[in-house]
């Protein structure tokens, strides 16, 4: 019987729970202690694996054991309440945005969410700025008459909080099984050999794409074979400079010194070059002065 228990709520937000003599699995709907109150979300994982995903969050788990429990299985009474107020969210979030334009703020109103117990009532807002929304949290207090927390998150936790399709033709990875939001740089384009156009690599969010981390490892590994760019290299043909390499076909264009231009592969290169050992000696050069002008950069910094 596991004790250490991953539950999820309404979109992304996920917490961590002891579970103390409970049957559970994967798919059940259970009541949990809430910030004074009770909350009600579904199983998603148990023991080494919600341990697991709990300690690579960001921040992680804090303590070897949660403190708030499992209270009970729910009824389905209670999971029938909790579409309930899935479906009122939506009510909320548009009362909450005419409040918002009352008070002339600018912030956008992204999503609401209900405890399960109505003793408290989360809206997510995004904005550019900081918001001084003392005010607004005072009159939605008195129109939903509860606790109110106001959450301000970014564009792409807005996108996997509402969802969505990419252009992949899938649902968002960030609202379904991403389990961490972490941050994308132009760099894993440029290794790529990818458009650095921000229209092809942007997702739904206006942010880089989340799946150029997927392959960008295989990509760094397979280009350590290949001699870097504009390196002047010894072959049968005299001194050579590389012009391009195409990893995946492991082929190298070189060009003489009188401008004539060709195409070899990549043992073809490797045996004009004579033996293994010269190669991978070439290869470890290039390593020593990449890393030579990193720590000469950080000396000036």
């Amino acid at each position: 019987m596991a004790s250490f228990v991953e539950i999820r709520f309404k979109g992304t937000r996920r917490d961590y729970y002891n579970n103390r003599g409970l049957d559970v699995e994967p798919g059940a709907y259970v009541l949990v202690e809430a910030d004074r109150g009770e909350d009600l979300g579904e199983v998603t994982a148990l023991g080494s694996i919600a341990e697991r995903k709990c300690s690579s969050s960001s921040g992680g788990c804090g303590t070897p054991t949660p403190e708030k429990r499992i209270l009970r299985l729910a009824e389905p009474s209670e999971i029938d309440r909790l579409a309930d107020l899935r479906s009122d969210e939506e009510r909320v979030r548009g009362e909450a945005t005419t409040l918002v334009t009352r008070h002339g703020l600018k912030m956008k109103v992204t999503e609401a969410e209900w405890q399960f117990d109505r003793k408290k009532l989360i809206i997510y807002f995004t904005a550019e700025r900081r918001v001084d929304f003392r005010e607004l949290v005072r009159d939605l207090a008195r129109t939903f008459r509860t606790r109110i927390e106001l959450k301000q998150i970014g564009v792409r936790d807005e996108a996997a909080l509402l969802g969505g399709v990419g252009r992949c033709g899938r649902e968002l990875c960030c609202s379904t099984w991403l389990p961490e939001l972490k941050p994308v740089s132009l760099q894993l384009a440029k290794d790529q050999r990818l458009s650095l156009n921000p229209a092809q690599i942007s997702g739904c969010c206006g942010r880089l794409m989340c799946c150029l981390m997927y392959e960008h490892q295989t990509y760094v590994e397979a280009r350590r074979r290949f001699p870097r760019e504009g390196k002047t290299l010894r072959t049968r043909q005299g001194s050579e400079k590389v012009l391009s390499v195409d990893i995946w076909r492991e082929r190298v264009v070189l060009k003489g010194k009188e401008g004539e231009r060709r195409t070899v592969t990549l043992k073809e290169l490797r045996d004009e070059m004579g033996r293994a050992g010269d190669f991978r000696s070439s290869q470890g050069n290039d390593k020593k002065k990449t890393k030579t002008k990193k720590d000469e950069k950080r000396g000036s910094e």
